[in-house]
């Protein structure tokens, strides 16, 4: 799965850990439908209070902008993540019994904590490229996971639904414009042939960062509920 010249650099770069989030198994358990329902909610419940800080991430972008283009693409986003993506966590914890106050008002996991004080970090202490490479990996990711899955999933897997809000049409035109995002943001500001600039290796290791902290966000689904804190 390609999203442009950027990410297709990046996620070579990030490799072993773009394997251990992509292919998880916890994204396993979503294929062939193994995963309990129980971890699933745990994860969407986290999920819901991550994209609530993710949405005013992406907000900031929309603040870090230089360009009318960036600005819309990153509106679009927010609007994608609130008005689309939340209200899928929504629908399906309200038919497990779990109240959309519920989802809003969880406690915030130290894995959930660690993955979205960093990007937010990204934005307020950099520039907008700094932000979008550490937003990537959630984006982009979560893009390839639903494509692949759409081709192997078990028939009769629960989270159908699931899979196919990130394979679905509207999700992938969202990547592809992302990575177009990135793309033409770094040609803005480290030049046409970004790979070549010393900043390169900085944005790279801030992609490698978040994509581990994706690991560890699949890891704290996968364990369940945390009996501490």
């Amino acid at each position: 799965m390609t999203y442009g010249r950027a990410f297709d650099l990046w996620r070579q770069a990030a490799q072993p850990h773009w394997d251990a989030y992509t292919r998880h198994a916890f994204v396993d358990g979503l294929r062939d439908g193994s995963l309990p329902q129980a971890n699933f909610l745990h994860y969407l419940v986290q999920d819901y209070v991550f994209l609530t800080h993710f949405s005013r991430a992406w907000a900031l972008a929309v603040v870090k902008s230089e360009t009318l283009a960036e600005m819309r693409i990153a509106g679009a986003v927010v609007d994608g993540l609130v008005n689309h993506e939340m209200q899928l966590h929504i629908g399906i914890c309200a038919k497990a019994g779990i109240a959309e106050e519920d989802l809003f008002t969880a406690t915030e996991e130290t894995g959930n904590l660690a993955y979205t004080r960093y990007v937010m970090d990204a934005g307020l202490s950099g520039d907008f490229a700094d932000l979008i490479t550490a937003l990537a990996p959630c984006v982009l990711g979560y893009g390839e996971i639903g494509a692949r899955l759409a081709s192997q999933a078990a028939p009769d897997t629960p989270y159908a639904d699931w899979i196919g809000t990130y394979a679905g049409d509207d999700y992938q035109k969202l990547c592809r414009d992302v990575g177009g995002l990135i793309d033409n943001a770094l040609a803005r500001r480290i030049g046409p042939d970004f790979t070549t600039c010393p900043r390169w290796a900085t944005l790279t290791d801030r992609f490698v960062t978040a994509t581990r902290l994706e690991v560890g966000f699949w890891d704290m689904g996968l364990a369940g509920p945390s009996t501490t804190g």
